[in-house]
């Protein structure tokens, strides 16, 4: 699932991704693998690795990506790529912040891989914007920049000038769309047949996360009530029940839920049930009986909520994500 606010013409050319050490490897190939194929279809990129102070960078996985560019008079650049990192998500560092800022005041396009949107979003570059991540750290960029409008389901989303994309091979995605954007759907097309992907993959991020990667709550009482409903999703956990086993008011209970997961008791609940629903699937369990087990209850409704939260259909689901063999 892709989103596109305000998709803008953009200028195609010379196009920087920019790389640190601990950068994730795949943030970095994948989409310099579309871009090669791209050219292969007729397209003019031209593209370097820019990094804070040049030379050989060390990635996450091992492999060393040699004689990368500095940043300093190394633009400009039609587009810039920030991949991403986890340690990110803890902190962006000062140098890295300082060289995106430059590249980025020249580029005419500026796109994120996963979690280098903490570095836009630490620039005030997505302030007031649509944006995504990775979804397991949706919450966290939403919570430390309130003014990013953060959609954890996208696979991708581009706002104005700003692109953003979810975890490490929706890179993927996300330079395909930037492909189609900037030479049309024929091109990108052929670089997906190539590259054996989907041209525009099916459902959104959320069908590959989990309800309970939730941060821990900070309250007593919710921390109280979220782990009665992970026990045992199928039990009465309607608003009144929830807030009676924690010995709140309803109204309380609700407010909390708001305030430390920015979402509705029912919601969250739904959610959980569902996250239950999948592995009851993939243990072998058939529709009906994921359903009952899980709490959602019949085979109507299981269908209603994977729709509504993963964009897809049990069987589809299925045929995604049980064992390869």
């Amino acid at each position: 699932m892709s989103r596109t606010p305000h998709e803008p013409q953009i200028r195609t050319g010379r196009i920087a991704l920019v790389v640190f050490d601990g950068v994730t490897l795949l943030d970095v190939s994948g989409p310099l693998e579309v871009l090669h194929q791209a050219n292969r279809n007729g397209a003019r990129y031209e593209s370097t690795l820019v990094s804070p102070a040049g030379g050989d960078i060390a990635t996450s996985s091992g492999p060393t990506l040699a004689g990368t560019t500095a940043a300093a008079g190394a633009g400009p650049f039609d587009t810039v790529m920030v991949a991403g990192a986890d340690h990110l998500v803890d902190r962006v560092p000062d140098d890295l912040l300082a060289a995106v800022r430059a590249l980025a005041d020249q580029a005419g396009r500026v796109a994120s891989v996963c979690t280098g949107a903490f570095v836009l979003a630490a620039l005030g570059l997505l302030d007031g914007r649509s944006a995504t991540t990775h979804w397991r750290h949706a919450q966290t960029l939403a919570r430390r920049y309130p003014s990013v409008r953060v959609e954890p389901d996208a696979l991708h989303i581009h706002d104005d000038r700003y692109v953003t994309s979810a975890g490490i091979s929706a890179g993927i995605d996300l330079t395909l769309a930037l492909v189609e954007a900037d030479h049309g759907a024929q091109v990108a097309r052929e670089i997906a047949r190539e590259l054996v992907v989907f041209m525009q993959r099916p459902g959104g991020q959320s069908q590959f996360s989990t309800a309970i990667a939730t941060p821990p709550p900070r309250s007593d009482p919710l921390r109280a009530v979220t782990e009665a409903v992970v026990a045992d999703p199928a039990a009465d956990h309607s608003l009144s029940a929830l807030a009676a086993s924690a010995a709140i008011s309803a109204r309380h209970l609700a407010r909390l839920f708001r305030t430390e997961f920015h979402t509705t008791p029912a919601r969250w609940v739904e959610r959980v049930r569902l996250d239950r629903a999948q592995q009851l699937l993939l243990d072998g369990h058939s529709i009906t009986s994921a359903a009952r087990l899980s709490g959602l209850g019949s085979d109507e409704t299981l269908r209603r909520a994977f729709a509504r939260h993963l964009g897809t259909t049990p069987t589809e689901y299925l045929r995604r994500f049980r064992a390869a063999g």
